[in-house]
């Protein structure tokens, strides 16, 4: 799996990196299903985490959640993502 994570208007801290990484291994059992994982968080009024998910056989799932609060909206886009990347395991399995 390919991680990208990039801060848009202001710099990422070590503790929000670290927070972050925390937060993606709830998705690391999905691991061997995704080629990229692309975060962008951007600071504008709030701030926006943006995350493109590309998987192997081809569909890419899009997210993007905000809040005033940065862990708040990194919370918000990985319980999205979780949702999304279990809907799309179980379209997987009926198929086969």
């Amino acid at each position: 799996m390919n991680l990208d994570i990039k801060a848009v208007h202001f710099s990422l801290h070590d503790d929000a990196k670290e927070y972050l990484n925390k937060k993606i291994e709830r998705i690391r059992n999905a691991e061997n299903m995704i080629v990229d994982l692309l975060i962008t968080i951007k600071k504008e009024k709030d701030f926006v985490a943006d995350t493109t998910v590309n998987f192997r056989w081809g569909v890419s799932v899009h997210v993007q959640e905000s809040d005033f609060e940065l862990t708040k909206a990194i919370d918000k886009m990985i319980d999205k993502l979780e949702a999304k990347i279990t809907k799309e395991k179980e379209k997987v399995k009926e198929k086969r």
